[in-house]
């Protein structure tokens, strides 16, 4: 891998991680529309670095609070709002971690076929679609309920072409949230899904003792923490003012696209 890949993909990450348009479909078609190899694993990890590092630095005030709330919690000093909400994110990790853990190898080699990954996208646009149109958005605050839904929604983003943030903040919405407080919970969500990825990831890179081009590892991190970190603020901002709709168009359009790209490789 050369620089010119590294920061295009660093780039591509830390913009799709956090929009609901499947990051992972895009990584898996830019390398293969330039004719690129595999960034390799050292290289996913840094990028997942990077992504943790941009949505805790974006949450950074209200996890101070949630975790010292969720502290006195634990050692019975009492149950806060703040201390909820920690519990109801450990709560709506379970889910994806046992699917991640019982299926592996699924995750891993089945459901990475491009065209698994180019009819996710559609369908899951029209669910995130169906979603935005019968939104109520009568409630700001996260239930037990909410958390077990979106918990479940959660873990069929192992499916490339989902997207985590979609099919969360689909969720939220099809349960009465508003939308900021969809994706808010979307996003606290993601710290422990990204930081449990990021140490499996880790763990077969300690594991395969390949060698690491550190320079290439540093932009990783670098990149797609910063475009990560503005790409939040960014989709917060267009989320309350045009809504789901236009992701949805575009995540439609993408689908069209790689059937397109891949489907005469089958």
């Amino acid at each position: 891998m050369d620089i010119i890949q590294a920061i295009a993909l660093a780039l591509l990450q830390g913009l799709t991680e956090f929009l609901p348009i499947s990051s992972s479909a895009h990584l898996i078609l830019l390398p293969v529309l330039v004719g690129w190899e595999d960034q390799g694993l050292a290289f996913d990890v840094a990028v997942h670095v990077g992504t943790l590092t941009a949505v805790i630095a974006f949450y950074r005030k209200d996890l101070v609070q949630i975790i010292a709330a969720w502290s006195r919690s634990v050692i019975g000093k009492g149950m806060t709002d703040d201390a909820r909400l920690a519990w109801y994110v450990v709560l709506g990790t379970i889910p994806v971690g046992l699917v991640g853990i019982t299926l592996p190898d699924v995750v891993e080699t089945v459901l990475r076929s491009p065209l698994v990954i180019a009819a996710a996208t559609i369908v899951f646009a029209f669910l995130l679609w169906f979603a935005e149109k019968q939104a109520k958005e009568t409630r700001s605050t996260i239930t037990l309920l909410d958390a077990v839904i979106i918990g479940l929604f959660q873990a069929v983003a192992l499916i490339p072409g989902t997207s985590r943030s979609g099919i969360t903040i689909t969720a939220g919405l099809m349960t009465g949230l508003k939308r900021e407080h969809a994706a808010r919970f979307s996003f606290l969500l993601s710290i422990p899904v990204i930081a449990l990825a990021g140490m499996v990831k880790g763990l077969e890179l300690f594991k395969t003792a390949v060698p690491v081009e550190w320079d290439l590892i540093l932009i990783g991190i670098s990149l797609s923490a910063i475009v990560a970190y503005l790409s939040i603020g960014w989709f917060l901002k267009l989320l309350d003012k045009v809504g789901m709709m236009p992701f949805v168009f575009y995540r439609l359009v993408l689908g069209v696209f790689l059937f397109t790209v891949f489907f005469g490789q089958f």
